[in-house]
């Protein structure tokens, strides 16, 4: 039902003041969407979505805008121009209408002696065009300390980095290999009207040429096609999987690789998904359930294999460590404002933790594939050095794989507006005794 009492903008600037106190686009907006009708949350997603995607450029002009900062307490007023600044900038929206219709919902949140204030910023802001950026940062809109560690990072790419980040992903599909051949849902797709083509390097990849909805895509209901990125796809491209392994897919939520490895290989002896979420891991089992396969699910911290773990090592281990996601941004934009330079080193304290607990799971003759979808090499190649010096019968692999870039440790994948998001993959091999 919606809620007329805040119009959709209101709702929007909520949205966006609980980012900035720490929450994420998956945990606020879904209850604010809810507050709408069904035809109206695309519009709402978008809204918070850009407003994020933009935020460090239109947070600097509207600050250079004030004259001085908003109070505490009027601080979802800040946001609520923020939101208005976007579809002023780069949205389709009339000027008149986000104009007015900002006024109304600075009124609808209880704000009235701040209407003058939010129609003078707005109407000077129509009036005077955008602002050049003050510096990269704003240019680029990502965090300043974001620019500079990529700038270091990546000093020849670092520029394309960020403007990939703010592109638009595209929609990417993985063909269940049990139900279908590529060519063949390709087929099905051009049927339906829906233009589409092959990824370039995962397998069973296609890439939308315009996102649909699901509904949208033939026989999804019944388990034909996922939603994945090709970069994550390409996680089974380097298992080496084969009938009658025991398979762990550790920090498994969403599910989306423990479905690709059971579609990989049918014949596979187990797979074992483990997350520590217990509200993630329902997830898992509804795209299993989907897909119509099976699956081992525990919660628990994959690290803490003593409370787990049932003394049977593993053929293969996936593990897709918790990272600063920093190649996925185009995704999932409100990255740029929850991450912190400081997250770094505890994820890789956590990183190499988890390397540890695994390769101690791992059967001898196992393979064990690493992954993140990070872009910053303190959590990618640097992590394997590490754990190569101390773990010294572990055997690096070199994948032959056409994508990425070889790192002496592993492959980075960066992002590409076109294609693929940032991730990184290292294979590690365990010596028979």
């Amino acid at each position: 039902m919606g809620d007329r009492q805040h119009p959709m903008r209101a709702i929007a600037a909520g949205v966006m003041l609980s980012v900035e106190n720490g929450q994420s686009l998956s945990q606020c907006l879904p209850p604010a969407l809810n507050r709408l009708p069904a035809n109206e949350r695309p519009v709402l997603q978008a809204l918070c979505y850009g407003t994020c995607r933009w935020f460090y450029r239109l947070d600097g002009e509207l600050n250079n805008r004030l004259k001085k900062p908003l109070r505490k307490p009027d601080r979802i007023i800040h946001h609520l121009m923020l939101v208005a600044l976007f579809q002023l900038r780069f949205s389709q929206q009339a000027n008149y209408a986000v104009l007015n219709e900002t006024v109304e919902a600075c009124r609808a949140l209880d704000k009235p002696h701040l209407t003058g204030l939010v129609n003078g910023v707005l109407r000077a802001a129509e009036r005077e065009g955008a602002q050049e950026p003050a510096d990269d940062a704003a240019r680029f809109s990502h965090p300043v300390w974001m620019v500079e560690k990529l700038r270091h990072n990546w000093p020849e790419n670092w520029h394309h980095i960020l403007d990939a980040n703010n592109a638009q992903a595209p929609m990417t599909l993985r063909v269940n290999a049990l139900r279908f051949a590529r060519d063949e849902y390709l087929g099905l797709l051009a049927e339906a009207g829906i233009e589409a083509k092959a990824t370039r390097f995962a397998p069973h990849g296609i890439q939308l040429a315009t996102p649909v909805p699901v509904d949208r895509l033939p026989w999804f209901a019944d388990g034909a096609v996922s939603v994945q990125d090709e970069a994550a796809q390409l996680c089974t491209t380097l298992m080496d999987l084969a009938p009658g392994q025991r398979v762990l897919d550790a920090c498994a939520a969403p599910g989306g690789k423990t479905c690709a490895i059971l579609e990989s290989c049918g014949e596979l002896a187990e797979v074992v998904a483990i997350d520590e979420s217990a509200d993630r891991l329902p997830r898992v089992q509804e795209n299993l359930d989907r897909l119509d396969l099976n699956a081992t699910l525990k919660q628990a911290d994959a690290a803490a294999t003593d409370q787990w773990w049932d003394g049977e090592a593993f053929d293969r281990i996936l593990l897709d460590v918790p990272c600063s996601a920093s190649g996925v941004i185009r995704r999932h934009p409100d990255i740029k404002l929850l991450r912190r330079e400081s997250d770094i080193t505890p994820l890789a304290a956590i990183q190499l933790g988890l390397l540890d607990a695994m390769w101690a799971i791992l059967k001898p003759g196992g393979r064990l594939v690493y992954a993140t979808c990070s872009v910053f090499p303190q959590e990618n190649h640097r992590i394997i050095q590490r754990f190569c010096k101390q773990q010294t019968d572990a055997i690096l692999v070199e994948p032959e794989a056409q994508w990425g870039r070889d790192m002496g440790a592993g492959r980075q994948l960066l992002p590409d507006p076109d294609s693929h998001d940032g991730f990184f993959y290292a294979v590690l091999e365990k010596p028979e005794p």
